[in-house]
């Protein structure tokens, strides 16, 4: 039972963490909530099912080309709805409501076009997930690890070792400083429009090879990449791989013990007991939040 739980754990936390790794770098660069993040991971699902199902690509092709799409649409969003608002003095609020406006819309674009009926890119023949140390894991489901695991490495990687990585921190930490450092902060904006959304394409397509697709797929995950990023911070990955575990441990035992309704129930309350715990520790002193 344990190493059953400690799977399905990993099997949520690699669709969080790449939830909550682009969600981080989005918002620790243009300082708001992008709630559009939820219909680009929606998109990924449904770009790999017409580019396999009626284009006529192998699956893995239509994989792999739905990744740099899907980060094509965070740069469509970038420019056509955040840029000239941004330009336009907006606040934080007006771009959170902008690009809620922008997932009510897309959202309903993908209803009208494919219909609100869950969708399939997975073969009609069901089998019986390999044993992998007393528990049950299906093809899909070590890829989905896999490929999370591989992405975020590389984004650790880019962060870290690569001058676009130190661009990148810089506008996270400071984007005013950056500016007059040289830093070309509306490029770096942009390419992590690009980056953030491939990521929320890539958990959106590994979770339709899971358990299919619907118009309305990409809420939950939003929710669950927000409390990630929460707890593990916005801008650290390996505490983002950290809080998606915790989170998806926290739900899968929830789910065993207590009941599957109450999922999404546990992880708010996670979300509770850490900020409580934390405002705790802290002992009244100011705390960063990322």
């Amino acid at each position: 039972m344990f190493s059953q739980l400690i799977i399905n754990a990993l099997i949520a936390a690699s669709i969080y963490a790449l939830v909550a790794a682009g969600l981080g770098l989005i918002y620790s660069t243009s300082r708001f909530f992008h709630f559009a993040h939820g219909i680009v991971f929606t998109c990924g699902a449904y770009t790999m099912f017409v580019l396999n199902r009626w284009i006529g690509l192998p699956l893995i092709v239509a994989a792999v080309l739905a990744v740099p799409l899907g980060g094509l649409i965070g740069i469509g969003m970038e420019i056509v709805v955040f840029r000239p608002l941004i330009r336009r003095s907006a606040t934080p609020l007006v771009l959170l409501l902008a690009s809620l406006g922008i997932y009510v819309v897309l959202q309903n674009v993908v209803s009208l076009v494919f219909g609100d009926a869950s969708q399939s890119v997975r073969a009609a023949s069901v089998h019986e997930g390999a044993a992998v140390l007393g528990a049950r894991l299906t093809p899909a489901q070590l890829v989905g690890i896999l490929a999370s695991l591989s992405l975020l490495l590389v984004l650790m990687f880019l962060l870290a070792r690569t001058r676009w990585g130190r661009a990148i921190r810089a506008v996270m930490s400071e984007p005013d400083l950056a500016s007059v450092s040289g830093v070309n902060v509306g490029g770096v904006v942009l390419w992590v429009a690009a980056i953030g959304s491939s990521l929320a394409a890539a958990a959106g397509m590994l979770q339709a090879l899971d358990v299919d697709m619907t118009p309305t797929m990409g809420m939950n995950p939003l929710m669950m990449g927000v409390i990630t990023a929460i707890i593990g911070g916005f801008r650290k990955v390996p505490g983002l791989i950290l809080g998606a575990m915790v989170l998806g441990l926290s739900q899968q035992c929830g789910a065993w013990f207590i009941g599957s309704q109450w999922q999404d129930s546990l992880a708010f309350f996670v979300l509770l007991a850490f900020l409580v715990v934390r405002s705790y520790r802290a002992g009244g002193r100011r705390v960063a939040t990322a």
